[in-house]
């Protein structure tokens, strides 16, 4: 990765620790969306030109009863000319699918929807990819979200756009700290995704650290820590912190140690 790559993971890693908010749990439900205004009375865009996929997102994505208008389009000059037919946007998610965000017309077709709507921007595509993600970010993406997630996720991903935060995978959260730290790829990234604030906390239990020494070094209270960890848990089928740190370190064996997974509390 040549030095340009590090120079801008450097500033997008910094706009995303302070893009989501803090103290974002991973509990998503039609109450999240209902507490926000700006998604009354809107609709969330889906545009993708595989009518099963979007047709299919769009059933399972309504199902969750949040409170927006769900509309699925091959693509956007297709909804400009029936968007008067729609309440005003209150996000757009663009499926690339497995294309390439480095591609001119992916990329431009990013920058040119960002640049024109003020309704957040969330991509979603079949890979998690550092430099993919890097790439939807620097073209104006306010979030990406990888095909392998799971509908909950997804949807927590575009509730935190709508409140202004960013949602990447954690997966690239850790390789991003590992490229700025060594210059080099993490060569097994975590297979799941969590918010930035989850990242952190995953990364104080691989640790061994209490729970108030995380709320404390993270600024958290320790309640909120504990519904951290108890989502953490979710996500990877864990039952305790121990197995949390056993199945992390399962998929970043270089980076942490047995050691530490002995000293975590039950």
């Amino acid at each position: 990765m040549n030095s340009t790559m590090m120079s801008n993971g450097k500033e997008i890693a910094g706009s995303l620790i302070h893009s989501i908010p803090l103290d974002s749990s991973s509990t998503v439900n039609r109450k999240t969306f209902e507490d926000a205004p700006a998604t009354r009375d809107r609709s969330l865009l889906i545009i993708d030109n595989r009518a099963l996929d979007r047709q299919c997102l769009a059933q399972c994505i309504s199902a969750h009863k949040i409170d927006m208008d769900v509309v699925a389009f091959g693509s956007m000059e297709e909804w400009k000319r029936k968007r008067h037919d729609y309440p005003p946007l209150a996000a757009i998610l663009l499926n690339v699918g497995g294309r390439k965000i480095a591609e001119p017309a992916i990329s431009e077709e990013i920058k040119r929807l960002a640049a024109e709507f003020e309704a957040p921007l969330i991509v979603l595509a079949d890979t998690d990819d550092l430099a993919q993600i890097m790439k939807a970010l620097e073209c104006g993406a306010k979030g990406y979200i990888p095909s392998s997630v799971s509908i909950d996720v997804c949807i927590e991903a575009i509730a935190l756009s709508l409140a202004g935060g960013i949602f990447v995978p954690a997966s690239s959260v850790f390789a991003m700290r590992q490229v700025l730290e060594t210059g080099n790829p993490v060569a097994r990234p975590l297979a799941g995704m969590f918010t930035a604030r989850q990242a952190e906390v995953v990364e104080a239990l691989r640790r061994g650290k209490a729970n108030k020494i995380i709320a404390y070094e993270l600024n958290l209270r320790e309640s909120t820590v504990k519904v951290h960890i108890r989502n953490i848990m979710k996500k990877v089928k864990a039952t305790n912190r121990t197995e949390v740190a056993y199945k992390i370190n399962d998929l970043f064996p270089s980076d942490f140690s047995s050691d530490s997974a002995s000293r975590m509390e039950h």
